[in-house]
């Protein structure tokens, strides 16, 4: 460990600690380890949080809850605008997918990992806003 990068938290050993990446997967308590080692969206963002208060000298900054103001904001844009709203935004994510595929992109943070499983979902929201804008003037 060099002098800059503070303490390990207590709940586990050091990154770089023999026993934390022992081949065998034992860890400090003698015991052979039982799970993988963890991964995941959320355990990658507790990781950069980690790196962040360690670069700041191991002050933490507060949580920014910016996700939940855009989802709040989404929410009030689709009850104000209803089914053009979820096509708007549906479109807009296919697009912006669509070219991220096309540059190579193959996993997302999306919860639904591969990138053409995402494009299904919002093709199909697409085609269902649209059809819930088009039918009502169509059964006349």
């Amino acid at each position: 460990m060099t002098t800059g990068e503070g303490p390990a938290p207590a709940d586990r050993p050091a990154a770089d600690s023999p026993t934390a990446d022992s081949p065998t997967g034992d860890r400090s308590t003698g015991g052979p380890s039982t799970a993988a080692r963890p991964t995941g969206v959320a355990y990658e963002q507790a990781r950069a949080a980690e790196t962040a208060r360690a670069a700041d000298g191991g002050q933490a900054k507060p949580y920014d809850p910016l996700k939940l103001c855009v989802y709040a904001t989404v929410a009030l844009l689709a009850w104000l605008f209803g089914a053009w709203a979820v096509l708007g935004f549906a479109a807009l994510g296919f697009a912006g997918y669509w070219r991220a595929r096309r540059a190579g992109l193959t996993r997302s943070k999306c919860y639904l990992r591969d990138t053409r499983l995402v494009l299904a979902y919002l093709g199909l929201i697409t085609l269902v806003a649209a059809a819930a804008l088009v039918l009502p003037h169509t059964l006349r």
